[in-house]
């Protein structure tokens, strides 16, 4: 039996801290020497270009005339361009490097359209949904040879470079008659157009069953017609609306192609259920007809292209659910055949789709080709168990599905697993909203550094969103969630209550000594050191029904880690067997832990509240 006193278990972990962040140049350098090291290898940092580091103020309206309505650019404004840019990006290399990532992926850069919306209520593209050209780097953010620039830079480090695609839908550009209104001020046009389902206005006809023959023989988009003989007979777009583009966006979009409103489903704007899930617009943007085999050829030879000009390492495909499976059938393999063509054995694939039961988003990678989906069920249930609202038992639930995804599970080792993001807001507004503004500082920073643990520890390829490393927290969803690590002047921010700080997002943040970033980065070295934390099977031991004990193996190639939480605010005690008798345990990483004993394969922990410790077996073997 052995039994640890924490005295000397707290001593190594402070200094391990303090040390942190002058380790992580050589963890992260060991970690990724080998350019083609397994996706599962991986520690995702996601970050918002526009929002995270201005490296050139000259680009900050994109080079066009105007006020924001035109360009878009306004620093005071949560929804329009604030500065930052790739130049910002590749500068602040070593604070990513120094968190312990391995891999950047960055939202959509390519051209978007500055601004669209009503009068207003406009906002700007700075995010990088909105693309009118998939070609060329939005001016807004830099230039190809920037883009190049931070590729190599970040390569150079051993980080690779994950761009954020579309397929799903381009710029709000093409407009409906009747119910399609100018807004001046943005010199743009915005639509509230409901949706028209294909029984109600069919292909071949014009305006609804009783109108006008048009396109005629189509036989529909079913996947069996998929072909270049039937789309040459669809050549009218004005089965639902009758379309237009205005006559100054008429060749906006690149490539040419995707200049023709025959190319697009053109029903007007989904509800988010049914076909309209699939064909409609999503939220005003021109839904692509991606049944088209002229709109799969086009995409392929778009993203092909930044593989092949910039030897990037991933691509995340925005709104895969609202793309018919067919395309992604033969787009996804293509892509990864493409990448390995060129040298990139590891290309990471993975999609978006907001599902929260696990056995639908595994349809995505038996079904329709996707290696890897974000992993939405653990982030619902993690979020929920670091705020206290949810049981470990939860999570257990969650994993225990993990045989239906592709590989009998393998595949639940490359989801991409995260807390809080962009959209669905931070993990720091989540924990407000349950405990309340008045919540005292230090269970915050405890919950949050908890979270991160269950995500950094677990099965999975952790997903940091950008400043939650200096406990951002934001008001809620999208816009709110998107602060200015640089010095913000967006009133709505600048007054939010950051986590583990008296800071402000009036002042940079890209502080290396906060606690939460010093804690994310020594967990990151860990779990970069430890190949079962990165490759090996997941096996819960314990899950309370209540919050309290979480416990879990990870075990690789004769090896185990075992990693006890506590996500109660009372101490517990967590007592497991695991697989493998070992000799010796040591400590890789606690925080509060007060003694552990093991006897054989029996272990008994105990935890202070809302801590956690990892063990790992003396890969020397001494008694």
């Amino acid at each position: 039996m052995i039994r640890t006193r924490i005295v000397l278990i707290h001593a190594f972990v402070c200094a391990a801290l303090l040390l942190a962040p002058f380790l992580f140049a050589a963890a992260t350098a060991a970690a990724t020497d080998d350019s083609q090291r397994r996706i599962e290898d991986e520690i995702i940092y996601f970050v918002m270009p526009d929002r995270f580091a201005n490296g050139d103020a000259t680009n900050d309206t994109g080079g066009i005339d105007g006020g924001p309505e035109s360009h878009g650019f306004d620093p005071t404004h949560k929804g329009f361009y604030h500065g930052g840019d790739l130049a910002g990006l590749t500068n602040r290399l070593d604070y990513i490097q120094g968190l312990g990532v391995t891999a950047i992926w960055i939202t959509p850069v390519f051209v978007n359209k500055p601004v669209q919306g009503p009068p207003n209520d406009t906002s700007a593209g700075y995010h990088g949904y909105w693309i009118t050209d998939f070609t060329d780097i939005d001016p807004h953010l830099g230039t190809k040879k920037e883009f190049g620039r931070l590729v190599e830079a970040a390569h150079a480090r051993g980080i690779k470079i994950i761009m954020d695609i579309v397929v799903n839908h381009t710029a709000d550009v093409i407009q409906y008659r009747g119910c399609a209104k100018a807004n001046e001020q943005a010199r743009t046009w915005w639509s509230d157009c409901g949706y028209r389902s294909i029984a109600d206005y069919p292909w071949t006809t014009r305006g609804g069953p009783e109108g006008e023959l048009i396109n005629p023989e189509f036989e529909g988009d079913a996947p069996q017609n998929q072909t270049e003989q039937n789309f040459a007979r669809l050549s009218d777009p004005n089965w639902a609306y009758q379309v237009f583009i205005p006559e100054h966006e008429t060749d906006i979009k690149v490539p040419a192609w995707l200049n023709d409103p025959v190319q697009y489903h053109n029903r007007g704007n989904s509800h988010w259920e049914g076909e309209s899930a699939l064909y409609g617009d999503f939220s005003g943007l021109d839904d692509v007809f991606t049944e088209r085999p002229r709109v799969v050829d086009g995409m392929l030879e778009i993203y092909k292209y930044w593989i092949s000009e910039f030897r990037i390492d991933g691509f995340r495909v925005d709104t895969a659910k609202h793309v018919d499976d067919a395309f992604w059938q033969r787009f996804n393999p293509e892509i990864l055949a493409h990448a390995r063509a060129a040298g990139i054995e590891d290309f990471y694939l993975f999609g978006e789709s907001y599902e929260l039961e696990p056995a639908a988003l595994a349809r995505f990678t038996r079904e329709v080709e996707f290696p890897a989906v974000l992993d939405f069920a653990f982030r619902d249930v993690a979020q929920r168990i670091t705020t206290g609202t949810a049981p470990p038992a939860e999570l257990a639930a969650v994993l225990a599905k993990d045989n239906l995804y592709r590989g009998d599970g393998r595949g639940a080792l490359i989801l991409p697993t995260f807390i809080g993001n962009h959209d669905d807001g931070r993990i720091g507004h989540a924990l407000l909203a349950a405990l309340g503004n008045d919540a005292e500082d230090s269970e915050l920073l405890n919950r949050t550094i908890l979270g991160h643990a269950l995500m950094m520890f677990s099965r999975g390829v952790p997903v940091i969103y950008y400043g939650d490393e200096q406990g951002f927290t934001g008001d809620g969803r999208d816009q709110d969630a998107r602060e200015d690590m640089f010095e913000s002047q967006v009133d709505i921010y600048n007054d939010n209550r950051l986590i583990g700080t008296d800071a402000t997002t009036a002042k940079d943040n890209f502080d290396t000594d906060h606690p939460l970033y010093r804690a994310i980065a020594e967990m990151a070295r860990v779990r970069s050191s430890d190949p079962a934390l990165r490759r090996g099977e997941q096996k819960v031991l314990e899950a309370a029904g209540k919050p309290g004990i979480f416990a879990f193996t990870r075990s690789h190639a004769g090896s185990e880690t075992l990693v006890v939480l506590n996500t109660a605010t009372e101490r517990h005690n967590g007592k497991v067997r695991v697989e493998i008798q070992s000799g010796r345990w040591q400590v890789a990483f606690q925080r509060g832990l007060e003694n552990f004993e093991a006897d054989g394969r029996d272990i008994d922990v105990e935890l202070a509240p809302l801590s956690f410790a990892v063990l790992a077996q003396d890969s020397a073997g001494n008694p």
